[in-house]
């Protein structure tokens, strides 16, 4: 089977190209793609040639955050999936092509175990949402935030969602620091700081934190940061970093402890699906800009990548029966 898929092809080389399914086995679905996503972390580090071991090795298919419908499931899969909108993680389901992690292709073969049905979202195009609310999630999960002061630095999608979910576990107080003023009107952050703007130093007078939680993946942010936490205060990684080079005598002097979050836990999809559904975690607060696949693809990762106002890019692949479909 054939499908258009956006394909890596080398350092800063982008392009939407026809590629051949595998076929389907028994425990397999096919999934039509109504929405894919950009990643501005892993993809944008992809893209630059900055993680050149397996999967990344081009050509490459990107894209882990996939929302679709089921519309044929092997002899081994439950057929009342088929119709069903579902988050799908990636596919390795390619001939000639890698996967990295392959969900950004218009028709997607998995393995049934790899996708989440979104039977009880009314818009399941927050079904995008999942893997950056899980991974945020998992963050604070590590944190143990409830009655605890907790500092976000960098509301970005997941400091955003992190934000979010702290206050919704309890969490005493949530500050919230970032250098985009559009960002922090997007948080729900019980104090926001504008690192560019403020003096981040009055701003926090008077708070020592129990959690400092990083989303920017910038050294000094986190120096920064340090200054504000309490004597056995805690230090969430919420990024993924090439190095880490901070201040160690804030470390040394205030005994800290370091914690590098790797992505979510098992069942941590679920579990923001259900937050979602019941309207607790207002995912789509992310979603910022819109691009279809029929529009130039390279512009909607550049922007991605590059505009510090572009939370999360929905790439649109489905655009003529969207309308059709949702409300069916």
């Amino acid at each position: 089977m054939k499908a258009k898929a956006i394909v890596f092809r080398g350092v800063k080389q982008i392009e939407l190209s026809e590629v051949s399914l595998k076929a389907l086995s028994s425990t397999d679905v096919l999934v039509e793609t109504y929405w894919s996503s950009i990643s501005t972390g892993t993809e944008k580090m992809a893209y630059n040639g900055l993680i050149p071991s397996w999967p990344f090795i081009f050509p490459f298919i990107p894209g882990y955050e996939t929302v679709g419908k089921i519309i044929e499931v092997g002899d081994h899969v439950n057929q009342s999936l088929i119709g069903k909108f579902a988050y799908v993680a990636g596919s390795f389901g390619y001939e000639g092509v890698n996967a990295a992690f392959g969900g950004a292709s218009e028709y997607i073969a998995c393995p049934v175990e790899s996708i989440t049905v979104l039977d009880n979202l009314e818009n399941p195009e927050c079904g995008i949402a999942l893997p950056l609310g899980a991974t945020a999630l998992h963050i604070v999960d590590l944190a143990q935030v409830k009655n605890k002061k907790v500092l976000v630095l960098g509301q970005g999608a997941v400091g955003i969602l992190a934000v979010e979910l702290a206050k919704l576990m309890g969490a005493k107080l949530v500050a919230a620091t970032d250098t985009k003023k559009k960002r922090l009107n997007y948080s729900t952050a019980d104090l926001k700081v504008n690192a560019e703007t403020d003096d981040v130093s009055a701003a926090l007078a008077g708070h020592e934190f129990d959690v400092l939680i990083d989303s920017t993946g910038i050294m000094s942010a986190i120096d920064t940061g340090l200054r504000f936490l309490k004597f056995h205060g805690v230090v969430l990684f919420g990024g993924y970093y090439q190095r880490i080079n901070i201040d160690y005598s804030q470390a040394f002097q205030k005994e800290l402890s370091f914690i590098a979050a790797k992505q979510w836990a098992k069942g941590d999809l679920e579990r923001v699906r259900e937050l979602i559904a019941q309207h607790k975690l207002k995912a789509e607060r992310i979603f910022t800009h819109r691009h279809t696949i029929e529009e130039d693809i390279s512009s909607a990762y550049l922007q991605a990548f590059n505009d510090p106002e572009c939370l999360k890019m929905i790439l649109v692949w489905k655009t003529d029966i969207l309308k059709h479909d949702t409300e069916s």
